[in-house]
Formats: C-alpha cells, sequence, structure tokens
C-alpha cells in the first residue's frame, strides 16, 4: 500500500496474550510500527509488548476507546490497523485486499467464538442503521484497517466499547467506503457466565452512550453527553441547553453571539429568563434564574467543577442531589460531560429554589453578585482565576484522576 502504516493496540491486562500478537503483527507488517496502548494494566503487559518490539505508551486506565485515541495521536500519518490484543489469524488481507485501501474495512469473524445472546451486537447494528443507513454484520469488530481519509473521520474515538460503533457511524456520515471482510480469526472467547455478561453489559452501554451526542473536552477526549439526563429535573432548559449542544457555532460569549444574531447562544439568552419569567412571575426571579444558570455553564470546562459547584449550592438550597452525585463519579473520571444541557438545567434548578429562599435584598444582593460573576467571566476566566486561587486550584482538583 503506498501510505505507511501503523498497528494501533489496546491492552489492558493481556500479559498473555500480547507478546504474540505483537510477533505476529511485526512478522505480518515488517515496515509498519507497532504502537500498544496500555491502559492502565496491572499486570506486565507493557513489558512483555516492549519485549516483542512493539513502542508502548502507558496510560491511567481510561478504556479501549481513549486508549486508542491516544496511540493515533501518537502514530505517524498515514493509515492505521487498529487490532484486539488476543486476536489470532492472518491480519494481512485486511490491508492488502484486491485493490488499495480506500476507507475503512472491518474484520468479519468467519465463524461465532463464544459470546452470549447477541442482545450487545444486535443493539449495535440498530443504532449502526438509525444513525447512519448502513447495514453492519460485524458491529463490533476490533479489526479494523482505516486510509488517512478514514482515520481524520472518525477520530477521536467514542470512548469505552462504544469505539467500534461510533466509528462506522462517522465513516459513514463522512462519506467515506466501508467494507467487511471475512477471515479466518480467534480470539478468546467470552463466555455465558458472570463475567461475559458484564463485559457484554459494558458493551452495550458504552454503544449507546457513544451513539448519542459527543463533544471533544478541553484535552482533545471525545466524551459522551449525559447532561440531558437533568431534564427529569429540568426539562426545559435542559432542552434549550441541548439545542446548544447540538447545533453551536464557533461564537463564545454574550458580545460574539449577538452580532452573529441567530445562534443557540442567543436563544439561550432569551429564552432561560424568559422561562424563568414565566415560572417566578417576577423579573427578579427570571434574572436570577438566568445568571445561575450561565454562571455554572461558565464553570462547566474543567471535569467536576460545575457539579461540585452545584453540589455545595443544592445542600444550601435543598436542591435534588442524587442525580448530580451520580454524574459527578463518571465527569471527574472524563468518561463523560455534562455539556450545556446539563450546566443550564442545573444552574436553572438552583435559580428556581433560591427564588423561594432569596427575597427583598439578599435577592438583588445575589443577582449583584451572579451578574459579577458573569462579566468576570465574559472578560477573563472564571477557570483561571479558581486556578490561580490556592484554595479553590486544590477544590478543583480533588476527586479527579
Amino acid at each position: 500500500m503506498s501510505e505507511p502504516l501503523t498497528i494501533l493496540v489496546a491492552a489492558r491486562d493481556e500479559e498473555r496474550a500480547i507478546r504474540n500478537t505483537v510477533q505476529r503483527l511485526r512478522e505480518s507488517f515488517p515496515e509498519a510500527e507497532v504502537l500498544v496502548a496500555d491502559d492502565g494494566s496491572l499486570d506486565a503487559t507493557a513489558d512483555e509488548a516492549e519485549a516483542a518490539g512493539a513502542t508502548v505508551l502507558r496510560l491511567p486506565r481510561r478504556g479501549k476507546g481513549q486508549a486508542l485515541s491516544a496511540a493515533e495521536r501518537a502514530a505517524l500519518s498515514g493509515s492505521l490497523l487498529l487490532v484486539d490484543a488476543d486476536v489470532r489469524g492472518d491480519l494481512a488481507p485486511l490491508v492488502a485486499c484486491d485493490r488499495p485501501l480506500q476507507g475503512m474495512r472491518v474484520a468479519a469473524f468467519r465463524e461465532r467464538q463464544g459470546g452470549g445472546f447477541g442482545i450487545a451486537k444486535r443493539a449495535a447494528r440498530t443504532l449502526i442503521r438509525l444513525r447512519s443507513g448502513f447495514d453492519a454484520r460485524e458491529p463490533l469488530s476490533g479489526q479494523r484497517a482505516l486510509s488517512a481519509q478514514a482515520r481524520g473521520a472518525v477520530f477521536p474515538l467514542a470512548p469505552g466499547f462504544g469505539a467500534e460503533t461510533r466509528m462506522t457511524i462517522d465513516a459513514v456520515r463522512a462519506g467515506v467506503r466501508v467494507e467487511e471482510v471475512e477471515l479466518d480469526l480467534e480470539h478468546r472467547a467470552t463466555l455465558r457466565d458472570a463475567r461475559g455478561f458484564g463485559h457484554r453489559g459494558r458493551q452495550l452501554v458504552d454503544a449507546l452512550l457513544g451513539s448519542g451526542p459527543l463533544a471533544v473536552n478541553y484535552r482533545g477526549l471525545r466524551l459522551p453527553l449525559v447532561g440531558w439526563t437533568v431534564a427529569v429535573h429540568e426539562p426545559v432548559v435542559t432542552a434549550i441547553g441541548l439545542a446548544d449542544d447540538l447545533w453551536s457555532g464557533p461564537e463564545r460569549g454574550f458580545a460574539a453571539h449577538l452580532r452573529a444574531a441567530r445562534t443557540t447562544g442567543v436563544l439561550k439568552l432569551v429564552g432561560i429568563p424568559l422561562y424563568g419569567l414565566a415560572r417566578t412571575r417576577s423579573p427578579s426571579g427570571a434574572l436570577l434564574v438566568g445568571l445561575c444558570a450561565n454562571v455554572l455553564n461558565q464553570l462547566d470546562t474543567r471535569p467536576g467543577r460545575a457539579l461540585k459547584a452545584y453540589v455545595v449550592a443544592a445542600a444550601v438550597l435543598d436542591a435534588p442531589l442524587g442525580l448530580a452525585v451520580l454524574l459527578g463519579s463518571y465527569d471527574l473520571r472524563e468518561m463523560a460531560m455534562l455539556g450545556d444541557a446539563g450546566s443550564n438545567g442545573l444552574g436553572a434548578l438552583l435559580g428556581l429554589k433560591s427564588v423561594g429562599r432569596v427575597t427583598g435584598r439578599g435577592r438583588w444582593a445575589a443577582i449583584g453578585a451572579l451578574a459579577g460573576l458573569t462579566l468576570l467571566g465574559e472578560r477573563r476566566s472564571l477557570g483561571a482565576l479558581i486556578e490561580r486561587t490556592p484554595i479553590l486550584r486544590e477544590l478543583d482538583a480533588w476527586g479527579r484522576p
């Protein structure tokens, strides 16, 4: 093939299999670099891979999709071959087919090995068909050859085991050719036991999340937006925020949105206070709801930051805490993001709760403080202020890996 090839292998606790896998890959593709992304292994996976001649990235445990995305960033430009750590068989036909690699080729196992009742696989097929119109035989296959064009269309990948499902969706929707090639391959099959069902359950959840709205965070990780779940408490403002998540443009800040006029930011600027006015029948209540939603949204620039602020305020205002605590574990570990749907929805919830508890001069003092934070966030950065203040910086970092 004309493009240089890099082989990416995501591995966690695969010390028994990884040496043979790397050796076979180096024999089959002698000119390709083999990059092993060690996803927080607790055994000797990284050492075994290095001994076999691979270049190893020693990563904290993030999941398959994020491990492969880290390896892709470290790889040279050109084509990629993605390989599971425990696969056995000849993968050369996936790259050197009867024509040059154009788009993405997915290996389909000739014979089924192990597995459960096919629920996760059927769900992944359905998700791919609904989002892209493509009928996939092997939606969860980790053996994939990608041209440079396909690589640009699908990376960074969705996290966890949602990577393969979303990869196919993104490739098809970008106009990349996707084909499945039947090969004689083997892998360590999961069984119909507790461990096997647990693995397939994670595959199913990750595929569902990975097929929904995604966003790239400040470190370049592509994460599911889960803030829409806040609709159980505050559906209207959450829906307005979700519109911003799905269709926002490059504008940032009130001034940029007002200049552009017809943006989702203007929808939030107008829609959230109007909703607050309808709920509270008070101009000051409308301001409180709008400003709370905006300030919490401005804080949502680092994992867990907005949720920590919400939890502290919710404890004072007697706002719901359960969902925020549940989402916090995923947000802090960079497995999901609140997005505008979640941060605006939770902020509006705080605003509505505060209307009944803060009255008179106290309410206007709160409005003034929130307006000051909003202006500060417009001109500078609330995040930068937090990171320059020692005690706030320590609280902000608490709970992250």
